[in-house]
């Protein structure tokens, strides 16, 4: 089991197709190429678990990586103080400023997959403690490369043009929302302003960061990247404005240094106690984790391999329906196999790799029945069913056809109803018989502390009901999902955006 769970932890930084050959125990070796090109002797890593280093071995580059793109990856973790470039081995070593920064990077792309010219590149801590390179061409490119860019680092005004990045997303399969862009970009600095629109028939935002190394920095990273598995892509440009200029904080624009802007007519009100947005794992350590916020957006970084949509889960109270119900409202379901020699953790399979990246993103960390959830990506891409005459004693369960799939139809709509999880529910399919005492004392049933209720205005078949927390708002959506209100009418529980 401990293996497995060391496997989960690297799966990210191998591709699917080594998994199996990492058992070897024997070290490969960088040859020198003939033209001594590359650090003569450098002796690779065993592809295992390594002990955090401040060097961080990077593989699978394209052919024509440049030393900026590689260093680029490090930058918004700290300074990187060296850089080694095996370009015949399509690998390269960074080194960071300290132990620290290196583990926030390693930490943050084990679920974040570094996309470089549509290639997932593989990152995974260095055996070595530390970085000697030689005076060779090829190293001596990217010295030079690492001097400029750590200048450019610190002097914003050689680093950008702007602080203002214009912002395209291509191949919109899924909703894009104005949150889901702080989120990815406030990663490289504090997002003060935004503003989302439509021109020439495409999604578009204007971003401006305090500093010129912000900007620089999340242009290098995330152009070209794409925010689900093969859609959505970012193209990311500098913009001739120097300042963005907001009047209204809501869903298609933002201000973050002016929370008393009005929401404007018809448009729905904004909280505007969150001015940072959490990564796509809460837990991570260091500088990162002062970025979370707790009930802070958690949509999906960039991108589960495709294939890979089983989920490992963990602190579990040994019950299937629990995360059942709550995996539902992030994608469909499709099989839970609860392990045998620990009860407390599940493999949950979702339909696709990005329902299974909705679904990691806004539950790992959240609390349930006391304990945290722990999600991360499985090594297996899919949950076996027992074979014919071999029973498992109901530990595995096909859910494939089951009627509380809500995302059966490619591009469903209800992906744009997708919120994390808040202390707030969305209710709906409500008889008309059912009044808002009925529901108050339900949802109390549980356990829950009812704070408030409101119906809505036009149409009294949805409501909105807040509760004492977010974890008594987890349970009382897997209690009350699929409720029979009577009437042939059963209960549809969601997470709201609003509060009442």
């Amino acid at each position: 089991w401990k293996r497995g769970q060391t496997e989960v932890l690297l799966l990210f930084q191998r591709g699917s197709d080594e998994l199996f050959s990492s058992i070897s125990n024997s070290p490969y070796i960088m040859s020198t190429a003939a033209n001594g090109n590359d650090s003569k002797k450098f002796k690779g890593d065993i592809r295992g678990p390594s002990a955090p280093s401040r060097v961080i071995h990077i593989r699978k580059l394209p052919n024509d990586i440049t030393e900026a793109e590689v260093i680029s990856l490090g930058m918004p973790f700290g300074d990187v103080t060296n850089l080694l470039m095996l370009k015949a081995k399509n690998q390269a070593f960074l080194e960071m400023n300290s132990e620290e920064a290196a583990q926030n990077l390693v930490g943050y792309y084990s679920t974040v997959v570094p996309i470089i010219r549509h290639h997932p590149i593989y990152v995974q801590f260095s055996n070595h403690k530390e970085l000697k390179t030689d005076n060779s061409p090829n190293q001596e490119r990217a010295q030079a490369a690492l001097r400029a860019l750590s200048t450019s680092h610190v002097d914003t005004m050689v680093a950008a043009p702007s602080t203002v990045l214009r912002v395209v997303v291509e191949n919109l399969v899924y909703p894009v929302t104005l949150d889901a862009l702080c989120q990815i970009f406030s990663k490289f600095g504090t997002v003060l302003r935004i503003i989302i629109f439509t021109k020439n028939n495409q999604f578009q935002a204007l971003l401006q960061y305090p500093d010129g190394a912000s900007a620089q920095a999340a242009k290098l990273s995330l152009d070209g990247q794409n925010i689900y598995n093969g859609c959505c892509t970012l193209r990311i440009s500098f913009s001739k404005l120097t300042s963005l200029n907001v009047k209204y904080n809501n869903e298609k624009s933002r201000d973050f240094t002016r929370p008393d802007l009005p929401t404007g007519d018809s448009q729905p009100a904004m909280e505007h106690t969150a001015m940072a947005f959490s990564l796509t794992v809460p837990t991570l350590p260091g500088a990162l984790a002062s970025l979370s916020l707790p009930g802070a957006t958690r949509l999906g970084f960039p991108p589960i391999p495709a294939g890979h949509c089983v989920l490992l889960v963990s602190n579990l109270n040994p019950e299937v329906s629990d995360y059942l119900l709550i995996a539902c409202v992030y994608g469909d379901v499709m099989r839970v196999k609860i392990l045998f020699n620990k009860k407390e953790n599940a493999l949950v399979q979702m339909s696709d790799c990005t329902q299974a990246q909705l679904a990691m993103s806004h539950l790992n960390g959240q609390r349930l029945h006391g304990k945290p959830l722990r999600i991360t990506l499985s090594k297996h891409t899919s949950v076996q069913l027992p074979r014919e005459g071999h029973e498992d004693q109901g530990l595995t369960k096909d859910y494939s056809n089951s009627p509380l799939h809500r995302f059966k139809k490619p591009g469903s709509k209800n992906y744009s109803n997708i919120f994390p999880p808040s202390a707030t529910l969305h209710l709906s399919n409500i008889p008309p018989s059912v009044v808002e005492d009925d529901l108050k004392m339900l949802f109390a049933s549980s356990g829950a502390m009812v704070k408030a209720f409101k119906f809505f205005q036009k149409d009294h078949k949805m409501a909105l009901i807040q509760v004492g927390s977010v974890e008594e708002a987890i349970e009382s959506l897997i209690e009350f999902h699929n409720h029979d209100l009577g009437e042939n009418h059963h209960l549809r529980v969601s997470f709201s955006k609003s509060s009442i």
